[in-house]
This record gives C-alpha cells, sequence and structure tokens, in this order.
C-alpha cells in the first residue's frame, strides 16, 4: 500500500468517525448488558468508566494495528499509514493516536477541525502519532 494516495478530507473522516461511534456504542452496550446482569442491578462509577474507555482503546488498536483501518474507515475507503513510507504502525503511534483523538474531541473538536486549516490536512492525532489518514482505492472494485 502505497502513501501517495491523497490526504483524508473533513467530511470523509466525519464519516468514518459516525460509523465507528455506532459500532462503539453497540460494544458498549453488550458490555454494560453484561455488567447489569452480572450485578443484578445498576452500575457505574470509575471502574465502569475505566473499563469502557480501555475497550474503546482496544477496538481502535485492534484494527489500526491488523488493517490499518477500522470498520468505518473501511466503508470510507481511509487508511491509517506512518508518514514514513513503508514503515509499520507501532503499538506507540496507535496509542498516541487514540490520546490525541480524545484531546482533539475534549477541545471541543477543534482537533478535527485544524484538518480544514492544515494544509496537509493533519488532525492534532495525526500530527501527534506522525500518522496520516489516506483516501485509498476501492479494493473491492480491483478484485472483479
Amino acid at each position: 500500500m502505497s502513501t501517495d494516495y491523497p490526504p483524508a478530507s473533513f467530511a470523509r473522516r466525519l464519516g468514518a468517525m459516525l460509523y465507528d461511534t455506532l459500532l462503539i456504542i453497540a460494544v458498549w452496550l453488550t458490555t454494560l448488558i453484561v455488567f447489569v446482569a452480572v450485578s443484578k442491578g445498576a452500575v457505574q462509577g470509575p471502574l465502569l468508566q475505566s473499563f469502557l474507555l480501555l475497550e474503546t482503546y482496544a477496538f481502535f488498536a485492534f484494527f489500526w494495528l491488523r488493517r490499518r483501518e477500522t470498520l468505518g474507515m473501511l466503508a470510507w475507503r481511509l487508511q491509517v499509514h506512518p508518514v514514513t513510507p513503508g514503515a509499520p504502525l507501532s503499538l506507540t503511534q496507535v496509542t498516541l493516536r487514540f490520546i490525541g483523538a480524545i484531546l482533539g474531541i475534549a477541545a471541543l473538536g477543534l482537533g478535527y477541525l485544524w484538518i480544514l486549516v492544515d494544509p496537509e490536512k493533519r488532525s492534532w492525532s495525526d500530527m501527534l502519532s506522525d500518522t496520516r489518514i489516506l483516501v485509498v482505492p476501492n479494493r473491492f472494485a480491483e478484485n472483479q
């Protein structure tokens, strides 16, 4: 996979984030059902919140390390690539991307709105992790 592909636009990234958000909500709901069933009552508190955060990190880390894309990114033909061409994604880069995403969203979305003003269409998580989100060709059309 080449890094000669164009950087992802704000709209494409937003679409992929919406898809992934729906998937994360489904995962959280499944987890909460299990927690409620085991505790036989309401669940809340920092332990649960920490578990859900760790679960979210595991979701993104698994897909980024294994495929360079989440399911939402697959639908929008996006992939994470290191700035260094041909280099593999590292766990450190994936972790920094996740932290950058949280910071970018916590700053009222400024970390992602940054894509609109950056000449290279980078978000804060891209800059922090030394990675890029690229638009890749339709792999399904190539196989026909």
